[in-house]
């Protein structure tokens, strides 16, 4: 089944870019990043925000992000794909990041959700240009578990990490 992806999460002048390969089925579905209820993401931010965002309506939570300067995108444009498994994805296109960044010179990081999304970052650069800008392979907050698992306390320790690197001087 061929699918495209989701517009990004964008406001003011972001710090950080998190992208994510292609969004699951009931994301694409309900046109909500991260909107499996099993996946880790908004709890993660929840945590090192403190601030209980799986609460909110879907338009807080974009609004809550944007505004703590982190922009949500996917790395692939289009994709075929059976299910919501990142090893399912096939004949994949990718989005113009390297334009994004330069439309948006404030982001300092690239924050990739998982190893697929960060394989297919490095896919693109070999093929489109090489980014000037950072990026990082996170743990994959996806609920389906991958070959180095690690505790919800492991990946938060990691994400926490990261996004506090980036943001710690920067003001909402």
């Amino acid at each position: 089944m061929k699918l495209k992806s989701m517009p990004p999460v964008l406001k003011g002048e972001p710090l950080l870019l998190i992208l994510g390969s292609m969004p699951g089925s009931q994301s694409l579905e309900k046109q909500q990043y991260y909107a499996n209820p099993r996946n880790q993401f908004w709890k993660m931010l929840s945590d090192y925000f403190r601030v209980d965002l799986t609460a909110l309506s879907y338009e807080s939570r974009k609004s809550y992000v944007a505004s703590h300067r982190i922009a949500l995108w996917d790395i692939l444009q289009e994709c075929e794909r059976i299910g919501s498994l990142d090893s399912a994805i096939r004949r994949e296109s990718f989005n113009p990041i390297s334009e994004f960044i330069e439309a948006n010179p404030s982001i300092l990081a690239i924050g990739c959700n998982g190893t697929k999304a960060f394989q297919s970052l490095k896919k693109y650069e070999k093929e489109k240009t090489t980014l000037q800008t950072p990026a990082v392979k996170l743990p994959s907050t996806s609920p389906v578990p991958g070959k180095n698992v690690l505790s919800y306390t492991e990946k938060c320790d990691v994400w926490h990490t990261f996004i506090h690197q980036y943001l710690k001087g920067a003001k909402s």
